[in-house]
């Protein structure tokens, strides 16, 4: 999707997907891998307008999910959930007229509920200093450090608003110069004023680092299950620190975020299977080797057997490869 610099009304990309991984591809030139943490089939929307210099964007995802994410170098994304109930970036809390605020070329983690929708707004850093020296503001910068940062409940209720009528239901024909313009005013209104964020308290930096521990070991250990104790022994604290440490910044349990984790990995695979490969292969690869209760455990999650994923996939891949 190219964006243009005519007075025209600027193009609308609208996508849905029943994948989340599927969903998280659709945003233009984002990195994202999204595992889905609630039981039931996915869907998710994305409203994206795509200007000069910046991306706008409305996101619906129907099931709770894990998000790693990255947004394009030298930008800044700003998030804005009309709900915040329920969401985390980086294992922090999101706190009423709180918005979600991350450089570009930065990994984050975003943790999200069912049935949750955001607003994104991301623009060029050049583009976002030159409006603000055009208009004499100057820019509060925490944003680099912090990933929340509270906004005056008018502002934000504003901008919300704003942002639903221009991305959602437009009403009428606006030119993308004065849609780009529009949405600048909005993030620099975001910007300018200092707003202190709730400090996340003393204990989240040692639990973001035991889950972060757990996490890179997972990675390193794709092979089969990973017990509590060996957890216990690798993070050095207590089971029910484990415990803490998982339910404060993913709101999950250890045990459900090593059983989650494998089942998307699974799903990923079959996605991705070769016309030769088969549930069983992939399943048991995974370390999955009691069939039956992972079809049951697989289904509940996703919505569909996951001989359904892979016969849904296998089309599309022998068209690809000319089969």
């Amino acid at each position: 999707m190219d964006a243009s610099g005519s007075a025209h009304a600027p193009k609308r990309c609208i996508q849905e997907a029943f994948d989340a991984d599927e969903h998280a591809n659709n945003l233009t030139r984002w990195q994202q891998q999204y595992d889905q943490l609630s039981p039931g089939r996915f869907y998710g929307r994305l409203d994206e307008i795509e200007l000069t210099g910046m991306q706008v964007f409305k996101e619906h995802t129907g099931q709770a999910l894990r998000q790693d994410c990255c947004v394009w170098p030298n930008s800044l994304w700003i998030g804005i959930p009309p709900l915040t109930q329920g969401s985390r970036i980086n294992g922090q809390a999101l706190n009423v007229d709180e918005v979600m605020c991350r450089p570009g070329g930065h990994d984050f983690e975003l943790v999200t509920p069912d049935a949750f929708d955001i607003y994104g707004l991301v623009v060029d850093l050049p583009t976002l200093n030159a409006a603000a020296a055009q208009q004499g503001i100057k820019l509060d910068e925490r944003w680099q450090q912090v990933p929340r940062r509270h906004v005056a409940h008018d502002t934000l209720s504003a901008v919300t608003f704003l942002l639903e009528k221009l991305v959602v239901n437009p009403k009428g024909t606006i030119a993308e110069r004065l849609h780009r313009d529009i949405f600048l005013m909005a993030l620099l209104e975001l910007l300018q004023a200092e707003k202190p964020c709730q400090e996340a308290p003393p204990s989240y930096a040692h639990r973001k680092e035991v889950v972060d521990r757990v996490k890179r070991y997972v990675d390193e250990h794709l092979e089969g299950p990973v017990t509590m104790e060996a957890l216990c022994e690798l993070t050095h604290v207590s089971r029910r620190t484990l415990q803490y440490s998982f339910t404060t910044i993913l709101g999950i349990s250890p045990l459900q975020f090593l059983r989650l984790t494998r089942l998307n990995r699974v799903r990923r695979a079959l996605r991705a299977a070769a016309p030769d490969q088969s549930v069983t292969e992939i399943a048991t690869y995974w370390g999955f080797w009691h069939l039956g209760q992972f079809a049951h455990d697989y289904k509940q999650q996703f919505g569909e057997c996951p001989s359904q994923t892979l016969s849904a996939h296998k089309p599309a891949f022998s068209k690809l490869v000319g089969g």
